[in-house]
């Protein structure tokens, strides 16, 4: 129990709710088109920022600091609020809160923040891996000039350092009690409206790097684009999202009593991954998954097992652009290498699928893939006796069923870790990497900024990080019209047309060929593509839309120091297998 004056104080929860806004009108992300004060239309896709360091004034003088406790608000996502927790309850006249982090938190591991804390990258988004530290606040989108002529182009703004924290303050009187939310309007408009886009430019972004004056501009601004809306007691259940509780743990998971537990090590460097509570790591069930994978009675005619597709030699993916199916039928998208599956948020080519286990019976069932029926295979499998103890001792019973074998095959791939490639022995100082390759590495991770003497290939928005993928859903320009509606095919939303899951790098000389369609047979062929072959679309990634509509232009040799780099990408030894 609290204490405040010598009396006991009871603490509540507090939701800061954000809503977003141009000028007076809410503002949906992704949005519709919006106009600045020179008339250009702006189309915002992101707006994603981090929160710290709150303090509560009281009318004596007094406050109480919330540090320690973060925040993450991420419009496109439906993230509008955050939590936070042991407020004491009372009388206030004022709020502040830092828009980024602290500098000791922007410097530390990103690994040490639990898997669902507002600081995991996988969570937020935010962090620039090599280049260290968090993006503070993220808005990025589409614009076309005033004219409307033309294709439209990207705008990426992208506020970090430690020389942009932007400190937000209220004064206004507002009673904490039991769970309350204090409700705020971001209005953009305040922050893009005075800025004209230029293409002349060759780039319309800014990472806060040394000698750019955008940032500072857009930082203050920032600062000034909050508006109090009022504060409400009640209103917590408006945001049931829990990832704000630091101190949340998780009950502990129930092994079976003959199952041997398995602890899942994260590698150096790599952020701490949500497994799943229901289905803990044994020995036992990780042996049984292995087995199903490579089992051909799992299809529906017993011909083909997971391992058709997915070759352990080939970090688990195929040879073609299209794998046949049990019954010859070819497949309608790329088979996705399985590995570091652990740290996805989320499964196949359009994200269609929450859990591994749920991947694990669509690929069951397809008809044009393995096309069982889990019910009866099961029922087949069940008269092998030495199979039926293998389930007996990963799961307690020896009776199989389909959900027993979609759990084990999930064990299986959680424990399919890359994480020790060439590059990162040469990180660790256990090898070297050549003059070649650090200059590809060089342009891996930097940006594409000619304007600030910047001119590299910007491969690290959505390779970036020791997973050297985001994992989100990205429009990377194959097509003008895409053939294949990705995420749309999902969601029924024309903004996620042609957008597919960022697969990861590593491992990336393995898993020809590439993108969702096998396209590309090469490496060479990829780099060509970001170089100059992206296609112009309404739902291109805003992190290529703001390149010139001339691409890249990368030289021939700086195209070969990105490969080379690329290929020190792929595991020593191959895939671990905990």
């Amino acid at each position: 129990m609290l204490v405040v004056g010598g009396r006991p104080a009871l603490a509540a929860d507090l939701v800061i709710a954000v809503e977003p806004r141009w000028q007076q009108e809410n503002l949906v992300v992704p949005s519709a088109p919006v106009k600045n004060d020179a008339g250009q239309a702006l189309r915002i896709t992101r707006l994603a920022a981090l929160f710290s360091s709150v303090i509560l004034r009281r009318a004596d003088g007094s406050a109480v600091r919330l540090d320690g406790q973060y925040g993450l608000v991420d419009a496109g996502s439906g993230k509008r609020g955050f939590t936070l927790r042991g407020v004491p309850e009372g009388e206030y006249v004022g709020l502040d809160f830092r828009v980024g982090v602290p500098a000791d938190a922007n410097h530390a591991d990103p690994g040490a923040w639990a898997a669902g804390h507002p600081l995991n990258p996988l969570v937020n988004g935010l962090h620039w891996s090599w280049q260290g530290g968090y993006v503070f606040a993220a808005i990025e989108g589409h614009w076309r000039d005033e004219s409307g002529a033309g294709a439209e182009r990207g705008f990426s703004y992208h506020l970090a350092t430690d020389a942009r924290e932007m400190w937000v303050g209220f004064r206004a009187d507002f009673r904490v009690a039991g769970a309350t939310t204090i409700d705020l309007a971001l209005n953009l408009a305040r922050v893009l409206a005075p800025h004209r886009l230029a293409a002349t430019d060759a780039s319309e972004s800014t990472h806060s790097g040394e000698g750019d004056d955008l940032a500072p501009r857009l930082a203050a601004a920032l600062e000034r684009a909050w508006f109090w809306l009022g504060a409400r007691v009640g209103g917590g259940a408006l945001f049931p999202d829990r990832s704000a509780e630091s101190g949340h743990e998780a009950p502990p998971p129930v092994f079976p009593s003959s199952a041997s537990p398995v602890a899942f090590t994260v590698p150096s460097g790599f952020p701490q991954p949500a497994l799943p509570e229901d289905n803990p790591l044994t020995l036992e069930g990780i042996a049984l998954g292995a087995a199903l994978f490579a089992d051909p009675r799992l299809a529906g005619n017993g011909t083909q097992s997971c391992a058709s597709c997915h070759a352990p030699g080939r970090a688990f993916s195929d040879t073609v652009a299209y794998s046949l199916g049990a019954e010859g039928a070819p497949g309608s998208r790329n088979a996705m290498p399985l590995f570091n599956l652990a740290w996805s948020p989320h499964y196949a080519w359009d994200g269609s699928q929450p859990r591994l286990r749920d991947q694990a019976l669509a690929a069951w069932i397809n008809p044009i893939e393995m096309h069982g029926d889990p019910v009866v295979v099961a029922a087949s499998l069940a008269r092998d006796a030495a199979l039926s103890a293998r389930f007996a001792a990963a799961f307690g019973r020896p009776e199989i069923t389909p959900t027993q074998v979609t759990l084990a095959l999930e064990q299986f791939l959680l424990t399919q870790v890359a994480a020790d490639s060439r590059f990162d022995r040469a990180r660790r100082g256990a090898a070297e990497m050549t003059v070649e390759e650090q200059r590809g590495f060089e342009l891996f991770a930097t940006e594409y900024d000619p304007v600030r003497g910047q001119r590299g290939a910007d491969c690290f928005h959505c390779h970036g990080g020791a997973l050297f993928a985001d994992y989100t859903l990205k429009n990377n320009g194959l097509d003008r019209e895409p053939i294949d509606g990705g995420r749309a095919k999902v969601t029924g939303a024309a903004t996620d047309r042609g957008k597919f899951k960022t697969p990861s790098l590593r491992n990336v000389t393995l898993t020809a060929p590439y993108m969702h369609d096998g396209r590309f047979a090469t490496l060479e062929e990829v780099v060509a593509h970001y170089d100059h072959g992206v296609q112009r679309t309404a739902t291109l990634d805003p992190n290529l839309a703001k390149h010139p509509v001339e691409g890249l232009q990368l030289s021939a040799e700086d195209q070969r120091a990105l490969v080379a780099f690329l290929r020190t990408l792929t595991e020593i030894g191959g895939t671990e297998k905990m």
